[in-house]
């Protein structure tokens, strides 16, 4: 059993929680708010839930999951996540978090735009290409002719090795995308980026193997 902290619990993360606890993990919420805020969805996930601070999510975490803003960043605690494998979900949306002048040139990927803020931790970008209400519907166990595919990228081959292991427990293949400076091409609006799922009007969505996020991937063009 692997315990996931999670750094941010709304759509995104809460699914992931879900799946998690579905698959016989543990996971610790955490979010801005605070973990009173929190208990409500702790409550409903189960005994092997629990809602805490962030720094206690990360202490608690073999896998940190983190889910928040691009623009929050600067915030997120970096020397309890040094060492630790940590999942980075994170869109950027010029809308919501104010231009960046790297992200807006490209001279930067956001999960590289990270590092600057936690230096020590090994960072893979995943789940960031697919609507939450597709991660829910479409898991399949291992096996499955109808299995979907996420794409990964990250610098760390044993925190890919990891973050490959966990997603596969909770019902998806993994296709690497390569290192954090090409997960560029999984980013908002990419082809990989929601479309090979379906639209979000159709909350099942619809499964994508390998060969189509493979195929989705070679198409990115910036």
């Amino acid at each position: 059993m692997t315990t996931v902290g999670f750094l941010g619990s709304g759509h995104l993360g809460g699914s992931i929680a879900r799946l998690a606890i579905a698959a016989g993990h543990r996971v610790v919420l955490s979010n801005s708010r605070g973990p009173e805020t929190l208990a409500d969805m702790a409550a409903e996930l189960g005994p092997r839930a629990s809602a805490a601070t962030s720094g206690e999510a990360v202490a608690a975490a073999d896998i940190v999951v983190v889910s928040v803003p691009v623009k929050a960043f600067p915030g997120l605690p970096a020397t309890p996540l040094a060492g630790k494998t940590v999942i980075d979900t994170c869109n950027y949306g010029p809308e919501r978090d104010g231009h960046i002048p790297e992200l807006d040139s490209t001279s930067l990927t956001s999960s590289e735009l990270v590092l600057r803020y936690v230096p020590d931790a090994m960072f893979v970008k995943a789940f960031n290409s697919i609507f939450f209400k597709h991660l829910l519907s479409l898991a399949r166990p291992a096996g499955a002719a109808d299995r979907s595919y996420l794409p990964i990228a990250g610098d760390s081959a044993p925190a890919k090795a990891a973050v490959t292991e966990f997603i596969d427990s909770v019902g998806y293949g993994v296709v690497d995308a390569g290192r954090l400076a090409d997960s560029w091409r999984q980013a908002t609006g990419t082809p990989v980026w929601g479309t090979p799922y379906g639209p979000p009007s159709n909350e099942k969505g619809r499964p994508a193997g390998e060969d189509a996020i493979r195929a989705a991937l070679a198409t990115a063009t910036r």
